[in-house]
């Protein structure tokens, strides 16, 4: 059992009889599920996550004060800390790892101004442009369990909705990245003996592959140390992952770097294919930065078109 499985049995268990039984007036008003950072929220936990964070535990999301006032709200808190402290050999914490709650009783307001900077979800073309896309996944991930007042949902699903005009100008910096990185500056610092740079370069380049393929998805990219795990499952490109992987995981003598620039090739190609076969580049190269330049010019706001192309990344 994972931690988003074992969050939702702690809460169809002890959680959700003791809200009925006990805040009945409160179930309209709340939404319950397990979202935001670590592993357990995507499903990625594993033996080796078990050393924090996973616990049978999951967040209770209130509106305002003006709706769900501090009374009731500690009332609530109160009695969240009384349902029972293990499930299934995992046990409850008594504070989070860095001092901060990621389970229990949450303002609504205030996680998603903690994930986004914004406590509705309502985000500005500035706002959109600077969020790393980690952030967006934390405050999309993960699972609501229920939701009677909806505003949960509705905020999770505004953010879900990245305008693709942000889409764009991200993929476009990526893809001028990896131009960069591994079809010229791989190679160039080979050449000049500088195989710590080159090896810096391969990594430029499998990180703008990967947030490009993510955005190929029109999914969040999350946290790095998750983001081979969540590539491999997804429908566009996730194959590419193993071949980054073997970027990352080689050296660059000899023959090797030889065949690395043809790795690096080949993804920059599928990537193109991709591109073409969502209509975003009308380039007809092999060159990323050509292609990348296009992509720029299908932006329809010209404010956001016409920033400069790595604005985003």
């Amino acid at each position: 059992m994972n931690g988003l499985e074992l969050s939702r049995a702690y809460y169809e268990s002890y959680g959700r009889p003791m809200l009925e039984r006990d805040f009945p007036d409160l179930l309209s008003l709340i939404a319950v599920g397990l979202t935001g950072s670590g592993s357990e929220c995507y499903g990625y936990d594993d033996e080796v996550s078990r050393d924090h964070d996973f616990e049978p535990g999951f967040c209770i999301f209130l509106p305002d004060e003006t709706v769900v006032d501090r009374s009731r709200a500690f009332r609530l808190e109160r009695a969240y800390a009384k349902l029972p402290k293990t499930m299934d050999g995992a046990s409850r914490s008594l504070a989070g790892p860095t001092g901060g709650a990621r389970r229990g009783v949450l303002r609504t307001a205030e996680f998603f101004a903690d994930k986004v900077g914004a406590p509705d979800g309502r985000l500005t073309s500035e706002q959109w442009l600077r969020l790393p896309d980690y952030a967006l996944s934390e405050a999309t991930n993960g699972e609501i369990f229920a939701d009677g007042y909806g505003e949960v949902t509705r905020i999770r699903a505004a953010l879900s909705a990245q305008p693709e005009d942000i889409r764009l100008k991200k993929l476009a910096g990526h893809v001028l990245l990896m131009a960069q990185a591994g079809q010229y500056n791989y190679g160039r610092c080979l050449r000049h003996g500088e195989t710590g740079a080159a090896q810096l370069a391969v990594g430029r380049f499998a990180d703008s592959a990967m947030q490009a393929v993510f955005l190929l998805n029109r999914v969040y990219m999350p946290y790095y140390k998750w983001a081979f795990r969540a590539m491999r499952a997804l429908p566009k490109l996730g194959l590419l992952a193993e071949l980054l992987e073997y970027l990352l995981t080689t050296d660059n003598d000899g023959e090797r770097a030889e065949e690395k620039q043809d790795v690096i090739e080949g993804i920059a190609a599928d990537i193109i294919d991709e591109l073409m076969e969502q209509g975003l580049t009308k380039a007809t190269c092999g060159d990323l930065e050509k292609h990348a330049y296009s992509i720029q010019d299908g932006i329809r706001d010209a404010g956001i078109r016409n920033m400069h192309i790595l604005a985003a990344v």
